[in-house]
Parts: C-alpha cells; structure tokens; sequence
C-alpha cells in the first residue's frame, strides 16, 4: 500500500516515476491563464492570513462548504479569519475523492512543507502555522511566485482597464517574472441588457478615445484597445461565452443591431446572437495581425441561483455545466475565418466532457502546417482540472491529434497557492505515459519520452506563445 501523498503520488509504476522525477518535476512554470489580481503582483501583497490567501475569492471551497452545511457567512460573510478556515478545516475530510482533497493537502505540503492532513483536530495548529510563514518574504504575492518557479503569468483583462499594474511591474527592474495582460471583450458584445451594455460601451469609449455612436465605432475602439494591450505586452486573447455563435449575420444586420440596443432598446436572442457573431469575426481578425493566439472556453451556464446571485454577485460558486451544441457553431466560426486565411492560433476548452471528441478532432479541420500545434485542445477546465478530466482531454488528445505538440496546464485560478495544479497535472501526464511502456505500448525510450514530457510541461508553452519575444512599452 502506498502512503498518501509520498513523493510518488499518483505515480503507479517505475516509468512513470521516472519520467516525472527525472523529467517533469523541476521543470518551471508559465501559467497562460489565471484569474490573479495584478495590483497584488504589483504591490507585492503581503496577506494577513491564511484565509485570506486560501479561502478568499475560492468558489470552488465554497461550493464544497456550502454542500457539507455550512452558513453562507463562513463563505463569503462576516465571520472572522479563524471561523472561515475552522470551517474549511471541519469540511475538507468529508472531501474525499473530491479533487479539493489532493488541491488542499498539495497546496499545504508544496507551499508551507506542511504534511499534516486538515481537519477539526489540526486546524489550530495549521492555522497558525502557516500564518507565521506569511509574514515572511517568500510568502508574499511575489514570494509565492519565485517560490513555485513561474517565468510568465498571463492575467484575465478587460479592454477598457488601464493596465496601470502591468506597466508598474515591467517597470520594476527588481521582478524578472513577465506579468502580462489577456484581452477578454466579452462585454463588447454581451448586448442582453441594453442598459448594461450601454454603460459598458461608455466606459470603452473612454477608454478607446473614440466616441461609439454605430458599430463601425465599435470596431475600431476595440481594434485601438488591441493595439494597447498589445503595447504592454498582451499576446492572447480570451473568450468565456455559453456556446459560440451560429445565427449568419450582414455587416447591415450587425450595424442596425448595434444602433437599436444602443437607442436603449431590448434585442431578441436571434439579434444578440448575430451580433456576438459578428463582432467576434472582427475581432479573430485583429488577434490574427498581431500574432496572438485566441483562447474560447465554452460551456459553463452561469449565476444558476438566483436569489444568492441577487445577494452575493456574480463568481461565488453558482455555475455549471451546460449542454450545448458544440461542433457546427465551432466549424461555422473557424471557417470563416480560415477562408481568408485569417484564423489566428487557437486553444479550445470545453468544460461538458462529452464534447472531448468534438474539439480533439474540430481543431484538426484548422491545422494548416504553418505553426506545430496551432490549433489546442486545451487543458481540462474549471470541472475538468481534476485526475479523471485531465486523463480524458490527454486521451482524447492523443488518439485524434498529437498529444507531444500540447502546450500544457494552467492555473484559471485567483490563488497565488495554485500551482501545485501544474505539479498534479505533470504527474498525471507521467502516470500515462509510464503505463503505457509498462505495458508495452510504447517503447522505453526515455530520451524521446522525457523531452515530450518536459516539452508539455514548459518548452510547447515557451515556443509557442513566444513570450520571451515580448518587448514592453511600459510608457504608452
């Protein structure tokens, strides 16, 4: 019997434990999309306690908490630092099986070398533990980052920020880690609500310096934003939509869409969709001149409660799966793009695993031999980045594409504690590949074997996203 957690968890046999321990384990970290907050990279943020750094903005612990009996106040309320983790710790031994129970006990041993397990009888003494630990350099937001040897993090940004953050670190001559932002539009064409959407396309123009009064105006104050973002080190792209568009839409059609919800009128569900339609067409077309690669994560239904939605707001553990149809809206899309040789690189996340097979052999119709791996499927998502997910997208992936050119895991976190996510997924990979020369399915040919390892965990990312070419204009 092996002992949780050993230095040769999830590793189930000698070459997997080879590939991991010779290859995979030290290699370091480019985390392409998360969720962190820039101002704390910049400010360097010391955090007042374990709560704060572990529970804070965790909807995923809070759904957990929430599921076991626990008061929304230990959640998101007003209970003290110390209830909020005595809660966590009562809750995470009946968290078993459950990827929260390998995240919890990763993070604390990978991050503080604390290898006691969590729960009412050591919660006291982990507590305060590790909030002795976060007084010190190294578990500060840069701290944590050194710690875990990350090169670049991508954050999530929208177009009408002002990247003061950003430009503040690439400014900082004392930081070597790159900080850089991901254009997410989402809202440049979320029309729904005309009066949302119009506050929303106020503070753009502002932004944008061009006054958006038709859908022409639209284009170019994002296309200007682009060029911004880009300025400061931008190189990707970023979409988290229900499903992509399908309704066929006119530049007509789109225009007098846009001047009826900017009038203050309601749209139909057919409108919103032919908008979004379009103004993500244009927008491929941007990325695609700059060079950057657009990422789509499709499929999550969001705020399915309602009255707690009402109460605590959006990203607060109300979202699930969706259903929804997945490949002629995905090949209606690329396609267009792709007939005038204009579909930028691509990485695809579905977050309902039945579509594994749809995207696996979807960004196969778009890979054109310009780029190895241009076109993703990408790494298992938000109910998919636990063990079972990830073995299915790598499996998927390997039996419809070429699992040696993937460009590997990310965070989509807003911890600083998450990294120890890229080390699970690492051994992950490993246990697959390993079981497959155990069994003879592959040959014991560690120097090909180690490298692709070593490539899916750090060098795909590096060559393909090429961050190490981007070149700050930290003045703009």
């Amino acid at each position: 019997m092996k002992n949780f957690l050993d230095k040769d968890f999830v590793l189930d046999n000698d070459a997997a434990k080879r590939l991991y321990h010779d290859y995979a384990a030290d290699m370091p970290i480019i985390d392409y999309h998360c969720h962190l907050d820039p101002k704390e990279i910049a400010e360097n943020k010391v955090f007042s306690s374990m709560s704060e750094v572990w529970l804070g903005g965790d909807h995923y612990k809070w759904r957990a908490m929430r599921t076991n009996g626990v008061d929304e106040r230990f959640c998101t309320g007003d209970a003290t630092d110390w209830e909020k983790f005595e809660k966590w710790a009562e809750t995470v031994p009946h968290t078993m099986r459950n990827p929260l129970y390998h995240w919890t006990h990763m993070e604390l041993k990978n991050a503080f070398g604390i290898d006691k397990l969590l729960s009412p009888k050591t919660a006291r003494e982990i507590y305060d533990e590790c909030n002795e630990k976060l007084k010190q350099p190294e578990y500060t937001a840069r701290g944590l980052m050194k710690k875990f040897d990350v090169r670049v993090v991508c954050t999530t940004d929208d177009p009408a920020d002002t990247l003061e953050y950003h430009k503040a670190i690439a400014q900082d001559e004392s930081f070597d880690i790159k900080v850089l932002p991901t254009f997410r539009p989402d809202k440049s064409f979320s029309v729904e609500n005309a009066e949302v959407y119009n506050a929303y396309v106020d503070r753009l123009a502002e932004a944008s310096g061009v006054e958006i009064n038709s859908y022409s105006a639209l284009l170019q104050a994002l296309e200007n934003r682009v060029e911004f973002f880009h300025e400061v080190g931008c190189r990707l792209s970023d979409h988290g939509v229900e499903s992509m568009p399908l309704e066929d839409y006119t530049e007509a059609e789109a225009s007098a869409i846009f001047d009826k919800v900017r009038g203050g009128a309601s749209v139909s569900a057919v409108e919103a969709e032919k908008i979004r339609g379009a103004v993500m067409h244009e927008l491929g077309k941007m990325y695609h001149a700059k060079g950057w690669t657009q990422q789509y994560h499709i499929g999550a239904i969001r705020n399915n409660n309602s009255r707690l939605f009402r109460s605590l707001g959006p990203d607060t553990g109300f979202d699930s799966i969706h259903d929804v149809s997945m490949a002629r809206p995905l090949s209606n899309f690329f396609n267009r793009l792709d007939d005038s040789n204009q579909l930028a690189k691509t990485i695809l996340y579905n977050l309902n695993p039945r579509d594994n097979y749809v995207l696996a052999t979807m960004i196969g119709n778009y890979q054109d031999g310009t780029y190895p791996g241009k076109m993703q499927f990408g790494s298992g998502w938000w109910f998919l980045d636990q063990k079972e997910g990830m073995e299915m997208q790598l499996n998927a992936l390997s039996n419809l594409g070429l699992l040696s050119r993937f460009v590997g895991m990310l965070t989509d976190s807003r911890s600083f504690l998450s990294y120890p996510r890229h080390d699970y997924f690492r051994r992950i990979l490993c246990n697959l590949i390993g079981t497959d020369i155990e069994k003879g399915l592959l040959p014991a040919d560690y120097d090909q074997l180690g490298q692709m390892v070593k490539n899916i965990s750090y060098h795909n990312a590096k060559d393909y996203f090429k961050f190490h070419e981007v070149n700050q204009m930290v003045n703009v």
